[in-house]
């Protein structure tokens, strides 16, 4: 199983965490913190799971103060249940949705890259993570 202190878990979430900020619009909520990617991940889960339980789990850590963190915790909590593709799968249905979050040039915007992507990530499901959440 991977663990806290593998070297390719620390690369494999810097990778995922590039992937999803990279071209990401800049979007600020209504008291001007400054949204990341934790903020689209749970308005894409919201249109089709009112209660995604890596969400519930995440927003029930009080220690977690910003969208990175929270963001952070959410992948770890999506390796250890494999839920990470399916959850970033419902996230990029919506094409509206994520027109509206990310600019031209995210890989999230080609079909190709698209399926790419989500298919490396089903195949994370096979590996076993026990981290500490």
């Amino acid at each position: 199983p991977v663990t806290d202190g593998s070297r390719e878990l620390h690369s494999l979430c810097a990778q995922l965490e590039f992937l999803l900020q990279f071209d990401l619009k800049e979007k600020r909520s209504f008291f001007g913190q400054r949204k990341d990617y934790w903020d689209f991940l749970c308005q894409g889960l919201a249109r089709y799971r009112q209660d995604h339980e890596a969400v519930r789990f995440v927003t029930s850590l009080d220690k977690l103060k910003t969208p990175v963190g929270r963001g952070r915790a959410f992948l770890r909590y999506c390796l250890v249940h494999q839920q990470l593709a399916e959850s970033l799968q419902l996230c990029l249905l919506d094409l509206d949705n994520l027109r509206e979050w990310y600019y031209a040039r995210s890989p999230f915007l080609c079909p190709q890259h698209r399926v790419e992507i989500l298919g490396s990530l089903y195949e994370l499901d096979s590996i076993t993570f026990h981290l500490a959440l």
